[in-house]
């Protein structure tokens, strides 16, 4: 299954201060945001996204196991930007059991195209299982 994306867009400049909740080089706030309006959309339900060191976390509602996107620019030009699903597989290991997670990262990396294809200002778009 493919749950990582890459693409350009001059659509996510970087907040002032920004890069100082992160890491110098990334950002990604208003990627988060704009994924969280977005989701809002498609009936998925996210919670308060997350300053990390590499970019941004977005916590996606969901009972059974931990399910987000993370996102923010990468290394490169200023328009480049990585997002990927956590978990980044369909089977879930939690405790001693394995969960299907199939259904739920199915529609959330549906979403997630869908999103991106009826965006003009959201350009080379490439989906990968991330194994690169």
């Amino acid at each position: 299954m493919n749950t990582q994306v890459t693409f350009r867009s001059d659509k996510f400049p970087p907040y002032d201060g920004e890069q100082e909740q992160i890491n110098l080089g990334l950002w990604g706030k208003r990627l988060a945001e704009y994924f969280v309006e977005k989701l809002r959309g498609t009936g998925i339900e996210t919670e308060e996204i997350i300053p990390e060191d590499w970019g941004w976390y977005i916590p996606i509602k969901n009972e059974r196991f931990r399910l987000a996107i993370c996102c923010g620019h990468q290394d490169g030009d200023d328009d480049e930007f990585l997002c990927f699903t956590e978990p980044d597989k369909p089977i879930v290991k939690k405790w001693f059991k394995k969960i299907d997670a199939t259904e739920e990262l199915g529609r959330l990396v549906a979403a997630m195209e869908k999103i991106l294809a009826l965006d003009p200002e959201i350009r080379n778009v490439e989906w990968s299982d991330g194994s690169k």
